[in-house]
């Protein structure tokens, strides 16, 4: 029973994942685990896990405590709830978890967990590592400073977060990307043993210099990291580097809350206009943000972004939006395609469990966005609330091989980048504008490492971009390729641009390109402000087929960052 627990919880103690450790959990207080991010409703639920109040909690999380964000229904059969809780007496004390947690590990052959919140699946192939190599396999972040009276390297973030000299550790062949940071004014540089030239940082001189170095992980073994200015490694900054043969074994969740870029409903064609009817419901429910990271996401029917929506000029859209019993806020929408007040916002103030409606005609052709637009509208839709509505021309738009849906948007929480648990929203960082990740597509990886958009060498392509927002321009670029055709700011009147590299897409507003691809390979989805890149915002194209070298010839080398 505990491999259904094992997809989001450990039974190390410290060792925090989606879920906080269930280490001794047996007669702990909730919310009492450290380094764990939990909900305001857990820390304010004044329990005390004993065997009778777990019960309780596992048939039904959240009637135990409302408002929790745990996403999973809860075990409803009685033996299934007393054989985790035999477990858990048995094995999980802070003394037996070590031992616990390896005999839950899956035998090699054997199916692997199920997270509750979402189906799961096995680690992605190699052909999708390759894909996402313009991502570092491997982050991290080291600090210089003074701890126990000698010159260290402090871990910043993630797993490592204030430990001193920590183990670092990759696997062959994954590209380590490593940022140093001068914590107190000292000249410092940092070296990976036995890494290449790659392997060595720049020196960094005053308090708050920063350096960044990306290396390929050399053969197994163990190395060591320090630093090379004179006494500085005899003074302690020294930490060990671990390569392993290969990546372990893991459980990727599937970023339930991520729409796929391939779920484009189909070209209109030619025919009158006619009333079609738009049903929309709005969901608030937790999701994969990032590996070991969620969020509390507000969406159009349950997907970040929302439906993409396809209707003819001319047609009248009656749109139905639902607001879920379940949910705390007011919600509505208010479409970018509709001409009348608010977008249709000023009729679809919807309490929850409550459903409300309104029509309009689409005048003219293009690509619009649609957003909640509920106050505080900013927060609304940096929760997810956004999504694209097609109008198509009368005669529709020319046939290509494969259509994208892809929208970029920004999210805020509490908590750093990276940091797993679940998250909770900042306002305080959105009024600032200082979001914490950049998504495409609703969650980290979600175009990448889950789900690339897949091709054929001779296809054609075309993409609908929009950007949600509610803050950020987008430099739209696909890293490798030239758009053969931009409708700007999705505006379908006028004639295409041509021959066009990277497009500017706002806040609320959208575009259409197409491109046909000549070579196979990974073609890689950014916003060429490339910092956000190290924020989440990486997608790929991967495209199958025979090689070209009148158009392209060259290896493509192994951690090359393409």
């Amino acid at each position: 029973m505990f491999r259904k627990c094992q997809a989001c919880h450990s039974l190390q103690p410290g060792k925090n994942g989606v879920g906080p450790s269930l280490a001794g959990i047996l007669g702990k207080k909730a919310a009492s685990i450290e380094g764990y991010n939990y909900s305001q409703a857990m820390k304010a639920s004044g329990l005390t896990w004993d065997e009778k109040t777990l019960d309780a909690y596992l048939t039904d999380p959240q009637k135990v405590v409302p408002g929790n964000k745990m996403p999973f229904p809860g075990l409803k059969t009685e033996n299934e709830r007393n054989r985790l809780l035999t477990y858990l007496r048995e094995v999980a004390s802070p003394a037996t978890a070590a031992p616990a947690a390896a005999a839950a590990q899956p035998q090699s052959g054997s199916a692997q967990p199920t997270p509750p919140q979402a189906a799961a699946r096995a680690a992605p192939s190699p052909a999708a590592d390759a894909a996402t190599s313009y991502i570092p396999a491997v982050r991290y972040t080291l600090r210089t400073g003074i701890a126990e009276g000698r010159m260290v390297f402090i871990g910043v973030g993630g797993t490592i977060d204030e430990q001193v000299n920590p183990v670092l550790s990759a696997a062959e062949g994954q590209l380590v990307q490593v940022t140093l940071i001068n914590g107190e004014g000292a000249e410092h540089d940092i070296v990976f043993d036995r890494q290449g030239p790659a392997g060595s940082s720049p020196h960094v001189y005053g308090k708050g210099a920063s350096t960044n170095i990306a290396f390929v992980a050399s053969k197994a073994g163990d190395y060591v990291y320090f630093c090379s200015v004179p006494g500085h490694r005899l003074a302690g900054m020294e930490g060990q580097f671990l390569i392993t043969p290969q990546p372990p074994p893991q459980t990727v969740s599937e970023a339930d809350i991520s729409h796929l870029a391939s779920d484009v409903p189909q070209p209109i064609g030619k025919r009158e206009p006619q009333t079609v009817r738009v049903d929309l419901v709005t969901v608030e429910l937790e999701g994969r943000l990032a590996e070991g990271t969620t969020f509390g996401y507000w969406t159009f029917n349950g997907k970040v972004p929302g439906p993409m929506l396809r209707v003819r000029v001319g047609d009248t859209v009656e749109v139905h939006l639902k607001n879920a019993d379940n949910s705390a806020m007011v919600h509505s929408v208010d479409f970018h395609a509709a001409t009348g007040p608010g977008g249709g916002a000023v009729s679809t103030q919807t309490n929850p469990g409550e459903e409300k409606s309104f029509k309009f005609k689409a005048l003219i052709p293009g690509l619009y966005v649609y957003h909640c637009a509920t106050p505080m509208v900013a927060h609304h839709i940096a929760n997810g609330m956004y999504g694209l509505i097609l109008v198509e021309p009368e005669e529709g738009l020319p046939p290509v091989d494969h259509e994208f849906y892809v929208m970029q948007g920004e999210i805020y929480t509490e908590g750093a980048f990276g940091q797993h648990g679940s998250q909770e929203f900042n306002v305080e960082k959105l009024l600032s504008e200082r979001p914490e990740y950049f998504v495409f597509n609703g969650s980290v990886g979600a175009l990448s490492r889950l789900h690339p958009l897949q091709a054929k060498v001779g296809d054609t392509v075309r993409i609908f971009f929009g950007v949600g927002g509610p803050n950020y321009t987008s430099s739209f670029h696909v890293i490798g390729e030239i758009f053969d055709k931009v409708y700007n700011l999705g505006g379908i009147l006028s004639e295409p641009l041509r021959g066009v590299q990277t497009v500017m897409v706002p806040a609320g507003g959208a575009v259409i390109t197409e491109f046909k691809v000549d070579v196979p390979g990974n073609y890689t989805l950014v916003d060429h402000a490339l910092s956000r890149a190290e924020r989440g915002l990486i997608g790929v194209l991967h495209v199958e087929g025979a090689p070209n070298p009148e158009i392209y010839d060259g290896k493509v080398e192994a951690g090359s960052g393409h």
